[in-house]
């Protein structure tokens, strides 16, 4: 076995021995910083979520780690209230935008060896985006350790699967992964069901001890029958008026995604002071849909008022299809040097994103075109064919973005005690709505700094500020009118204290922040459509959206048997100045609870080679897009594993007690999103 070769094993060999004793803990990552970094050492809030974290809550989807997340709930589908902002594209592969999963589908497990977290601005290194944070999902990759895994899954609700995964060396140079996963289930919603089919792997390729690449694919089909799910409609007081098996949607809805992505990864050292990592991502998707949307209710009593004492509701039937077709180059140099005394490591690199959009779109409305009503009390499914629907073509079209940035960052190690990480990115993009021909063009620079102060080896305090901006959305800016919209802009102070315990078996981070955002868009009041469409927008920037919070998490190994991952989280955002729709009160967002909390623990029992663990989250009242009530709740979940040689089994049991609650709010129309019952999940893995 060459030089090479072996190191590479004996890195590996280490790391897995070193996440095999801290399970939850990791702290090293390259998120927020674009180095490699221990977390204690960079002025952020991070948080790793280890695979073996995901294996021991039997995760399959992003939805699963939510509760393991400070200061992150469900909105809807894969979009989160990120410390108080509505957010579902601050989403990134491998450190590069690419999302398979965009649009109403929820991002799968399988291909993930970690998910990173990082909370506040990230548009000094990573771009446009929402200021509450950024999640960062890290692809499983080849290994030279060689590694076999079949597990097969079942559960209720008809849940069965299986997944194998091979890896190992092909040559002292050469290493290979190949992955396939399929996985099948029943909703608790009427007409609904899953079938989720993934094919993944890859090459590693070293040359020298200097350069590697890796390349990988990740092929994914999924179909979701009766989708796009909506809410369960509730009263004032946030109660479900249906049982929460409810679906506006009928048997023959659907909705179906294919995804195809093409990466590669090649790091270099140059010198033992500069250094390159460069990342090739193509991503290809495709989704289509079929569904029935629930509009509004229908005046069935006669007493002059349309409301859900009424129990009918007209539906509409919508027939859409959206492509992406995206492709991404990031490259980034690492130089280490020292001058008069005080090191330096400096960023500098840029990247280029450019994605076209396709989008089309047919629509059926209410019984003039052929749609009928829907019951929610006396379900009367089927009574509707969707291929007799007149359906009107909306003549829609996709998008045209190119984004191009160039950004620098310098961490520079006053003493031993003391560090600042400083940074700046400069962003140009261009947006054409192929619909309208509209098109849009801007730039933005986007600073970062952060003050790390390190008393001891065992805690930093840090204090940062960060800047950020969402482009304009090339459709809203197509319909604003005469006067053009700004991006929206956010900037955060957040003061952080990091401490590693009881021998760095343990790690716990406590943040307090404050995030000012600014230019939201929303529609013009003063504007009337036909009448003085040459002088006022249709949409227009406005006011001032202030979060302000604190989080605290905990991590690691209380114990040779005990470990445990534990978060809690304060935030309250409000509207400062302006109004928008989406409040309640006046002043509050809607899905922004004021508390949340999250408990994950695990006890290792070595006499039988098992573990039980326990799971807690709570998310405290929140309130929905048409100022409905979304109750408090809390639910428990459980596990048991246990091992016989190289087979491995587990049990998880989510929503122990069968709790009925809502995780989010919606509209009154459409309701709440229903949080899953009881659900069992059983797995059987097998190494060798």
């Amino acid at each position: 076995m060459s030089v090479c070769a072996q190191d590479q094993q004996d890195v590996e060999q280490i790391e897995v021995k070193g996440r095999a004793q801290q399970f939850y803990l990791d702290s090293h990552t390259r998120l927020g910083t674009k180095t490699d970094a221990d977390i204690m050492e960079i002025p952020l809030s991070v948080q790793v979520l280890t695979r073996q974290l995901i294996q021991d809550q039997a995760a399959r989807d992003i939805t699963d780690m939510y509760r393991s997340i400070a200061g992150v709930s469900e909105f809807s589908y894969s979009g989160v209230t990120f410390r108080g902002f509505r957010d579902d594209g601050n989403v990134f592969y491998d450190g590069v935008r690419g999302d398979p999963f965009s649009g109403f589908s929820v991002p799968q497990l399988f291909n993930v060896e970690r998910v990173e977290v990082l909370k506040g601005p990230a548009a000094s290194l990573y771009g446009g985006g929402e200021p509450g944070g950024m999640i960062n999902y890290v692809s499983r990759k080849p290994s030279f350790e060689e590694k076999k895994n079949i597990t097969l899954t079942g559960g209720n609700f008809s849940l069965a699967g299986a997944s194998a995964d091979f890896t190992g060396a092909l040559s002292d140079t050469a290493a290979y992964r190949l992955g396939g996963f399929y996985e099948s289930q029943d909703s608790f919603r009427n007409n609904a069901d899953s079938e989720n089919i993934e094919l993944a792997g890859g090459m590693t390729f070293l040359s020298g001890q200097d350069t590697t690449l890796n390349t990988t694919f990740d092929y994914i089909v999924q179909n979701l029958g009766g989708n796009r799910l909506r809410g369960v409609p509730v009263d004032d007081n946030g109660n479900f008026i249906v049982d929460r098996s409810y679906n506006a949607n009928e048997k023959g809805d659907y909705q179906e995604l294919e995804a195809l992505v093409l990466q590669a990864n090649l790091t270099h050292n140059f010198t033992d002071s500069l250094s390159f990592n460069g990342t090739l991502r193509y991503l290809d998707n495709e989704r289509e849909q079929a569904y029935h949307e629930s509009r509004s209710w229908v005046d069935a009593n006669g007493d002059g008022e349309a409301n859900i004492d009424d129990q009918i509701i007209r539906r509409e039937y919508r027939k859409q299809y959206r492509a992406n077709d995206e492709i991404s180059l990031t490259l980034d140099f690492v130089y280490d040097f020292d001058t008069g005394g005080i090191a330096h490591q400096f960023l500098f690199g840029g990247d280029f994103h450019n994605m076209e959009t396709e989008y089309d779109y047919f629509r059926a409305r209410y019984e003039a075109d052929g749609v009928a009503n829907l019951n929610i009390f006396t379900l009367n499914y089927g009574i509707t064919d969707p291929s007799t629907y007149d359906l009107t073509d909306m003549n829609r079209d996709g998008n045209k973005r190119q984004r191009m940035s160039a950004y620098i960052q310098d961490k520079i190690q006053f003493s031993p005690s003391w560090a600042l990480l400083a940074g700046a990115r400069l962003d140009h993009f261009d947006e054409e709505n192929k619909e309208t021909l509209a098109e849009y063009s801007d730039s933005d620079i986007s600073p970062r700094a952060g003050l790390i102060y390190t008393p001891s080896d065992n805690t930093t305090v840090y204090l940062n500020y960060s800047q950020s901006f969402n482009p304009v959305d090339p459709n809203d800016f197509a319909e604003a009118g005469p006067v053009q919209l700004s991006p929206e802009t956010g900037e955060q102070v957040e003061l952080g204290l990091k401490q590693s315990w009881l021998d760095n078996r343990i790690m716990t981070t406590v943040a307090v922040y404050q995030i000012d955002k600014e230019n939201l868009v929303i529609a013009n009041p003063d504007y009337i459509e036909g009448e003085n469409d040459a002088t006022e927008p249709a949409l227009i920037n406005f006011g001032l959206v202030e979060s302000e919070g604190a989080e605290f998490t905990l991590v690691g190994d209380l114990t040779n048997a005990i470990s445990v991952t534990a978060n809690y989280a304060y935030n309250d955002t409000r509207i400062a100045s302006g109004e928008t729709a989406n409040t309640y009160d006046g002043t509050r967002l809607a899905n922004t609870p004021r508390h949340q909390a999250g408990l994950w623990t695990r006890y290792a029992i070595d006499s039988i080679d098992s573990s039980v663990a326990f799971g807690v989250d709570y998310v405290s009242e929140q309130r929905s897009l048409d100022g409905q009530k979304v109750n408090p709740y809390t639910v428990f979940d459980a596990s048991w594993t246990t091992s016989w040689d190289d087979l491995l089994l587990s049990i998880n049991v989510r929503n122990l007690f069968d709790k009925v609650y809502a995780v989010s709010g919606f509209s009154e129309r459409n309701g709440h999103f229903p949080g899953e019952p009881r659900e069992i999940v059983v797995q059987l893995s097998y190494d060798f």
